[in-house]
Formats: C-alpha cells, structure tokens, sequence
C-alpha cells in the first residue's frame, strides 16, 4: 500500500483536483490522508469532510505548523510501506500508484523511486524553465539505481530530483527524518541523509506526475528574495562535513563547489538588482562567488 499524504495550504481547487488525481488511480494499492494547516478558507476542508470514501482521510492541524512543521506531521500520520506528499497543486497520472510501486517491488533495495515527471506552470500549460532543462541534463538515462558516494556527487553538483513526486519506504525516512532548521532544501537534505545511510534512489523513465511551477510557490518565492540561498549555503556546508565524515572525498569537494546552485544565483541577480532588494543581491553574492566551509 502507498500512503499519499498531502500537505495543504493554498488554493481549494487546486487541492480538489490533486484528489481527484489520486481517485483516478488505476491501481487500488493506496490510501490519502490531507493534512491541512490551518487555512482559512473552508471549501476544500467542506469537500473533504462530505466526501463518502474510507480511502480518504482529512486531518486539520489545530494551528498553523508551517513547511517544515507540516511535512514532518504528514510523515507522522503515515503507516504503510510506501508513501509519497505531493504537492496541493500538483497531479498524480492514473498510472502514478502502478508505476512507483511495481518499481518499488522490482527493485526491493531502493529506498526512494523518482518516476518521470511532466512540469507544468500555474495554468497547467507545459512549461520547461532554465531549472528544468538543467535538471533534465543532470538526471540518469533509463531505470537507474544509484546509491553512495556516486549518488551524493549527483545530487551536490545539481539537485535533479522533483521532491512531490518521489515515493519512500516509509520506515526509512522515519528512520532518518527531516533535518530542523532547514525548509526549501529539507528535501534534498533528506534525500542526501537516507543515502549516507545506506539507502538507494531508483530513478525510473515512465512519466505520471505533474508538477506545478509557478512564482507564488514558497521556494520561488525564497530564490527572489535571497533566503533561499542563505539556507543552500549552511546546508552545502553541513553535507561537505557529513560526506568528509564518511571518507567521501569527491562528495565532500561536490558540496562545497555546489556548482549548479550558484549558477541559479548568477541567473536571478539580474532580477534582484532590477527589485532593488539590496539583501537579495548580497545573499546571491555571497552564494555565487563565497567559499563553503
């Protein structure tokens, strides 16, 4: 069974439509849980009480928990073998619930499945942004398990992974868990934890997820304003010491170089000089051209 948990803030429709991608699964292996935190507007927690399906279940978060907050109350509320938190405004395809967990049966020792993603922006046109052509260059050809020091240089020289659409062996990432203090790279952190653990990461080709881009998202929304970086940078720092801690010499050295990530500096400095925004500009600096220690 595939825990699909979903955590919410945001538009209603949205969400509406995320479950009923998850309704249209064409395998019954998979249960969803909504875990809202704490948004004002009614409609979609009206929707989801009325809704007549033990599959579904909704949960309310008595007070605002945030990202981070959220994402761990979701891993909490999980109890089966696999499970997936997609975005509340993203798509699972029908075959999505099939194709992760046929992969994940296939290949027993993988403990994260990436299925191939279709990106789309804020009205649900196909889109592919200069970070999605980077991650398209970056990702492995074809079924691919990668695992160790390999699998971390990858993900150090440039983070390919879509974090919603990725499926885990639950108990794994309990095992592990999300790093505190960290919010936009907390995926990337767990990832990189659970490999460093011993775990593997299987990337399969069949597209059946859709993942939203768009502005208003919280990690666009932290790139602009240079917060986004500030974090990346403390977090490189943190996975150069752990990979030294491990022997990991090249991982160690991918860390701190984190090439692609002061690329995306360099790309929106243009943008932050034209705002204004002065502290956006020193945080893109600092991560651009600054050491990792």
């Amino acid at each position: 069974m595939l825990d699909i948990v979903v955590p919410y803030w945001g538009d209603p429709s949205r969400l509406l439509a995320t479950v009923a991608s998850v309704l249209a699964q064409s395998d019954p292996r998979w249960t969803l849980t909504v875990v809202d935190d704490a948004y004002p507007d009614p409609t979609a927690s009206n929707h989801l009480r009325a809704m007549d399906d033990p599959r579904v279940r909704y949960v309310r978060n008595e007070t605002n928990l945030g990202l981070a907050g959220n994402f761990r109350r979701c891993l909490e509320l999980a109890t089966n073998e696999l499970v997936v938190f997609p975005g509340c405004d993203d798509l699972l395809g029908p075959d999505y619930v099939a194709t992760v967990s046929g992969a994940a049966e296939q290949f027993p020792q993988a403990t994260v499945v990436q299925p191939g993603v279709r990106v789309v922006d804020s009205d649900g046109n196909p889109v592919s942004t200069s970070v999605d052509t980077v991650k398209k260059w970056l990702e492995p050809r074809g079924v691919r398990r990668l695992a160790g020091e390999s699998a971390v240089v990858g993900l150090m020289r440039g983070n390919w992974l879509y974090w919603p659409s990725l499926t885990f062996r639950r108990e794994a990432v309990a095992a592990v868990g999300f790093r505190e203090g960290f919010g936009v790279v907390m995926d990337l952190a767990l990832v990189v934890d659970l490999l460093a653990a011993g775990g593997s990461l299987l990337r399969v080709p069949e597209v059946c997820f859709t993942y939203r881009r768009h502005p208003s998202s919280a990690s666009a929304e932290a790139a602009v304003d240079g917060t986004r970086f500030a974090e990346e940078r403390r977090y490189y720092s943190l996975a150069a010491a752990q990979a030294s801690r491990l022997g990991w010499s090249r991982a160690a050295r991918a860390a701190r170089l984190h090439a692609t990530s002061r690329a995306h500096a360099v790309a929106l400095l243009p943008t932050a000089v034209r705002s204004g925004n002065r502290a956006a500009v020193g945080e893109m600096v600092r991560h651009a051209v600054g050491p990792t220690r």
